[in-house]
């Protein structure tokens, strides 16, 4: 499986790209921050957000798209710029028809580390250590994405069995039912 693994930001969204499934060595493919300059309106910021996404998921086709769920921090600027970057990720992903996975910041830092409320480096190192990478990405928001599409590559596709299993039975109880 590939994911692409998207950390939201107006002025820096990392994306990362990780091959690999469940209980087999993870492989960085690609890694990298789509920035956009504070003086620029914020539409044309979010164009440029959309064309960067955009060509990344054409260069590296991944299977599925990991991005991570905003949530309510003291800085209200910051939020509404990272939910903005979010809601493009999630359009330049369901344009192209792509499964798409939120996942909480501390649901990647468990995934990752071990440690819902691990730091940045702790995270990072295990990005390092993971996808078996000289030095960490940089900056934090690149590895962040590595660390998102890690999550995904390990939990999205066990809930995805889930959810699957889950409809199974339900269809099995609807089809009981009619009888």
């Amino acid at each position: 499986m590939r994911v692409l693994g998207i950390d939201p930001g107006l002025t820096r969204c990392g994306v990362g790209v990780v091959d690999g499934s469940v209980g087999r060595p993870l492989t960085m493919v690609d890694v990298g921050v789509i920035r956009t300059s504070a003086d620029l309106p914020i539409a044309q910021r979010l164009v440029s957000i959309e064309k960067g996404l955009d060509a990344w998921i054409e260069e590296h086709r991944p299977d599925a798209v990991a991005v991570e769920r905003v949530f309510a921090r003291s800085d209200s600027s910051t939020i509404m710029g990272t939910a903005q970057a979010s809601g493009i990720a999630l359009v330049v992903a369901a344009r192209r028809g792509l499964p798409i996975a939120m996942h909480t910041p501390s649901e990647v830092k468990a995934a990752v580390s071990g440690n819902g409320r691990a730091d940045k480096a702790q995270v990072g190192a295990m990005v390092v250590r993971i996808l078996r990478l000289a030095e960490m990405p940089k900056p934090a928001d690149a590895a962040d994405a590595l660390a998102l599409a890690i999550t995904h590559v390990w939990r999205g596709s066990a809930n995805t069995r889930i959810e699957e299993a889950v409809a199974r039975a339900r269809a099995a109880q609807r089809t009981v039912r009619t009888r």
